[in-house]
């Protein structure tokens, strides 16, 4: 195989009390044989959303799970014994940093809390590595910027987690949508309605023994760990999703991928203006990051007219808009409108007594996996179906949705710069303070 010359860099190891360890970046391969080239893939982070990219690449031809990374080792022995076939099990490493110097890695897939999901996709470009990244893509919008510098740097292949894109329904409704079925479309409605319970309040305690808690900190600022009144950690393994160190709330968890979608069918990038109110409703437990919210964004089309995106979230009972189950987008046109109930289903309906006139059902997350394995044979990232900067537009959305709300009024936005105008507090969000050595560097 061919490879790239090797490049080293220094970083700073979580395992080594602060000192400095020089880490000789991966190698990768530069040109494929073809469809029967193996790729060989680590999957970072196996709870959750990993337990999903390690079905879903372990099913697709010619593609290995050579390692898995976790910084709870706690969870190796099972996932190991999935995957383990005629004796050979997966290597397994706690800190991605010791993957990226394996030169028989092709591709990292990222499944992490999001504060870690633009540094380990950074990190792994560097090292010469391809990157599938759950949503959101980001932890924040600065970023985004840097995610879409480092791919096009180091001639990377980087597939974003929004698997809509690849569903042959879902790509079905909106050509449906762009060619004129419903109209001149000037709207769309996103929903977002999880069953989300009551956690408890947390206090300080002790991480268990096999959790890292270093490393699962990452960028963000050391905190202590926090238990329930069990001694269970409170925001491990899920609910550090409304946490503002760690996650995004719903909006970022499952909103994101409803917004991918209405910026998708309307041809929209970045909003002009942002109105967002939100509050924590029905619990008064750990979260941080409203549950209950609502948001309207304005932005302007490819023909110049004024679209508009707007998003509810809330965590409980409530009724079904969109026509599925908790979740989905509706675009509203001039002549009818369509709905998006799912990941790959659509229905349209035309005239004012809303007659059904074209559905279609094509969805699964395979399709989304595969289209990622093609292009890092092809090498040819114009294939991708979510490529970066869709990625960091539209997780950028979701910054933006909590950004206002947190400062409780209406960001006006600069959409060269993606900053809020004469706005210095929120544009303060749309970054963070960095914990050395997990910083997400200004040049990458």
């Amino acid at each position: 195989m061919d490879s790239l010359t090797r490049r080293s860099f220094m970083k700073t190891s979580a395992a080594g009390a602060g000192a400095a360890a020089s880490i000789l970046l991966g190698t990768s391969k530069t040109s494929w044989a073809g469809a029967n080239d193996r790729v060989r893939i680590a999957v970072m982070g196996i709870n959750g959303r990993g337990r999903s990219h390690l079905g879903g690449f372990s099913k697709l031809k010619n593609v290995e799970i050579a390692a898995i990374c976790d910084v709870d080792s706690r969870l190796f022995p099972a996932v190991v014994k999935d995957l383990t076939k005629n004796g050979k099990a997966p290597r397994t490493e706690q800190d991605i940093r010791v993957l990226l110097e394996d030169p028989d890695i092709d591709a990292i897939s990222i499944a992490t809390p999001n504060h870690w999901h633009s540094l380990a996709t950074i990190w792994a470009c560097q090292a010469g590595k391809d990157v599938y990244v759950e949503k959101p893509m980001t932890h924040n919008i600065f970023e985004g910027r840097k995610v879409v510098e480092a791919a096009a740097k180091y001639n990377r292949i980087v597939q974003h987690g929004t698997q809509l894109r690849s569903n042959p329904g879902f790509q079905e409704g909106i050509n449906e949508l762009k060619n004129g079925l419903i109209g001149d479309v000037y709207m769309a409605r996103c929903v977002c309605y999880k069953w989300r319970p009551d956690i408890g309040k947390g206090h300080p305690g002790n991480p268990p023994e096999g959790l890292d808690w270093n490393l699962w900190q990452g960028p963000a600022q050391e905190e202590p760990f926090f238990v329930n009144d069990k001694g269970e950690g409170i925001y491990v393994h899920y609910f550090w999703h409304w946490v503002w160190a760690y996650g995004n709330g719903d909006i970022g968890n499952q909103g994101v991928h409803q917004l991918d979608a209405a910026r998708w069918g309307l041809g929209v990038n970045v909003p002009y203006r942002v109105t967002s109110m939100g509050g924590m409703f029905l619990w008064d437990d750990a979260k941080e990051i409203y549950n209950v919210s609502s948001t309207s964004f304005m932005f302007k089309g490819e023909d110049n007219k004024d679209k508009m995106v707007t998003l509810e979230v809330r965590p409980w009972c409530t009724n079904d808009e969109a026509g599925g189950t908790s979740f989905g987008v509706i675009f509203y046109g001039s002549e009818g409108w369509m709905t998006f109930p799912g990941y790959g289903t659509y229905k349209a309906y035309l005239g004012k007594d809303n007659k059904l006139v074209k559905e279609g059902n094509d969805g699964n997350d395979r399709y989304h996996y595969q289209n990622f394995i093609d292009c890092v044979r092809s090498r040819d990232a114009s294939k991708l179906n979510a490529p970066p900067i869709e990625g960091h537009y539209s997780s950028a959305l979701s910054h933006y949705a909590l950004t206002g709300a947190r400062v409780n009024r209406v960001l006006e936005i600069d959409t060269a710069a993606e900053q809020a105008v004469n706005d210095d507090e929120a544009n303060a969000m749309l970054t963070r303070k960095y914990r050395e050595p997990f910083v997400v560097p200004e040049v990458v």
